[in-house]
């Protein structure tokens, strides 16, 4: 089923990204009947730069065909000694493709046809594939449909896992041949709101069950293509990439680099206002194949459907979607990945460091005018594409070593804080001897938010018995831990469960009229409430174990 992939012949009419509407379909030479089609590179004068605007230079930025090395991004020193200073994750000596490559619930390697297409994008960053959607077989539309939370709230279909898995042989079947014919339809997603951190609501879209099995089975062929593009300071939402990952990253630039100033970026509604037109027209920078373009335009402008009012957005993608993180990463790469490494390059002679996750990003500077530069320049950028940066979560603070003394001087009792992927970052001092450390706490408003959770499901668990109370309540405590439990926070773990614990005694005392002693009590806090202990390792081992040189 699956051929191999041929390179265009050399009488290629070349189709411009600026109208993808006007191509004409080139003349390609393949070797099988399903094989990918490749198109060599567009001329210079028919690319589409960082900003829209023509150019010579390649989309990617990579005209040597290599993806970014390093996952810390830094700047390249001056001078005679810049060769051994360039900092950078060096290529693994193994087969790193299939290392890459997601494993199917049977545990066997992905199949052949997407590593040729992996090797095929990591070979040629221009490359674009003309031929994608007869990846999308049968049974890796089942490995989605076992990907899939089985417990996961139906959309406007009203199905659900289990009951889609009566019958799923004949659905899939089904499925599969709408999708080849061209008789897809995507379903409008379903609108629910959750409770965030600060209070607001957060806007989720709940899709299809048939629509979800899709969008995981084509991530899982994109992800063959992007996963060679997308650069090394990039951590949301990949393949064996997660947030820890970012955080440790985030801790070793601040440790080991000359950061003194730190740009705490946030996009304010980053998936509420990506713009439609600029995303579909940065997937034509890789995918030629219009079925499947035409495939993902259908899940963009299906629609929202909110109680019994049906609504066309004419931006933005459902938040909770299958597909919507790796078109958040698509169209930030695009938009502000690429064009920061240009900056980068041009305008910085100091230290530089970026991390991003989806649409949080950390940036560190040595010098405050390049960072104070950069931040105007980003706010003019992502203007261009219809983002905003967050004006109180955006802002410009005095972070590292010598963080603490500035302040003084300025008359500041400490250096300020900022807050990334649910840790507060602290400018500490080291008890032993009193040099910089950076520390890492829970942020006070996701314990706050939890705790008042928690308190409210304990109100409607009065009357339970309580070992169910105690296995719940070991269950949520165990996956704060499994989350929060790093090295520098167990004061806070333990803060969380104290309340805890006082919360459920509260409760406990409402049962009955009989009073409860202390020493029933506390045999039932031993037995249920798991008391915190480091579960992650320091944050520079396990990053000079995962990118060693």
């Amino acid at each position: 089923m699956m051929g191999t992939e041929g390179n265009t012949g050399d009488g290629v009419r070349r189709e411009s990204l600026l109208d993808p509407a006007r191509s004409e379909t080139p003349s390609t030479h393949r070797s099988s009947m399903h094989g990918t089609w490749e198109i060599p590179p567009q001329s210079s004068a028919d690319r589409l730069d960082l900003s829209g605007n023509a150019t010579g230079d390649e989309p990617g930025g990579n005209r040597g065909g290599k993806s970014d090395d390093g996952v810390v991004l830094g700047k390249q020193p001056n001078g005679a000694q810049a060769a051994e200073a360039v900092e950078g994750r060096p290529s693994t000596k193994r087969n790193a493709l299939w290392a890459a490559a997601v494993r199917t619930q049977s545990r066997v390697s992905a199949s052949p046809g997407l590593q040729r297409v992996r090797e095929a994008a990591k070979r040629d960053k221009r490359v674009r594939f003309t031929a994608l959607l007869h990846h999308l077989t049968p049974q890796r539309l089942r490995e989605s449909f076992y990907a899939l939370k089985r417990d996961a709230a139906p959309g406007v279909d009203g199905v659900g896992w289990k009951e889609y898995r009566q019958t799923l042989d004949s659905r899939l079947d089904a499925l599969h041949a709408t999708i080849h014919r061209g008789s897809y339809r995507a379903r409008p997603v379903r609108r629910t709101y959750i409770p965030k951190a600060d209070g607001t609501q957060r806007p989720l879209g709940v899709a299809a069950l048939e629509d979800k099995i899709v969008q995981h089975a084509l991530v899982t062929v994109l992800n063959a293509i992007y996963e060679s593009d997308f650069v090394g300071f990039s951590y949301g939402f990949r393949p064996g990439r997660n947030q820890h990952d970012a955080l440790d990253a985030v801790f070793v630039a601040i440790e080991r680099r000359k950061i003194n100033w730190v740009v705490d970026a946030d996009f304010r509604k980053f998936f509420d206002t990506i713009d439609l037109r600029w995303a579909q027209r940065f997937l034509t920078h890789r995918i030629g194949d219009q079925r499947v373009l035409r495939l993902i335009s259908k899940w963009l402008t299906a629609g929202v459907m909110e109680g019994v009012q049906l609504s066309q957005p004419e931006m933005g993608t459902p938040q909770g979607a299958v597909i919507s993180p790796l078109l958040a990463n698509i169209y930030l790469h695009y938009v502000f990945d690429l064009w920061a490494l240009r900056w980068r390059r041009r305008s910085v002679r100091g230290d530089m460091a970026i991390v991003r996750y989806a649409d949080d990003t950390f940036l560190g500077f040595e010098h405050r005018e390049e960072a104070e530069r950069f931040l105007a320049a980003l706010q003019e950028r992502v203007a261009q594409f219809g983002l905003s940066l967050h004006p109180d979560k955006t802002r410009l603070i005095a972070f590292g070593r010598y963080a603490n003394e500035w302040c003084r001087h300025q008359g500041l009792r400490r250096a300020p804080t900022f807050d990334f992927l649910g840790f507060t970052h602290i400018c500490g001092v080291a008890r032993r001897n009193g040099w910089f450390q950076l520390q890492r706490v829970t942020m006070a408003k996701r314990m706050h938010a939890k705790l008042s959770e928690i308190k409210q499901l304990l109100c409607r668990r009065l009357h339970d018995r309580p070992r169910e109370v105690g296995g719940w309540l070991r269950r949520v405590l165990q996956g704060f831990y499994n989350y929060h439990a790093v090295p520098g926070n167990l004061r806070r773990l333990w803060a969380l469960r104290y309340r805890l614990l006082r919360c459920w005694w509260r409760v406990m005392r409402r049962r009955s009229q009989r009073r409860l002693s202390w020493q029933r009590f506390f045999a039932l806090v031993g037995a249920w409430l798991p008391e915190p202990r480091v579960l992650h390792p320091y944050p520079d081992v396990r990053f000079r174990a995962s990118h060693s040189r």
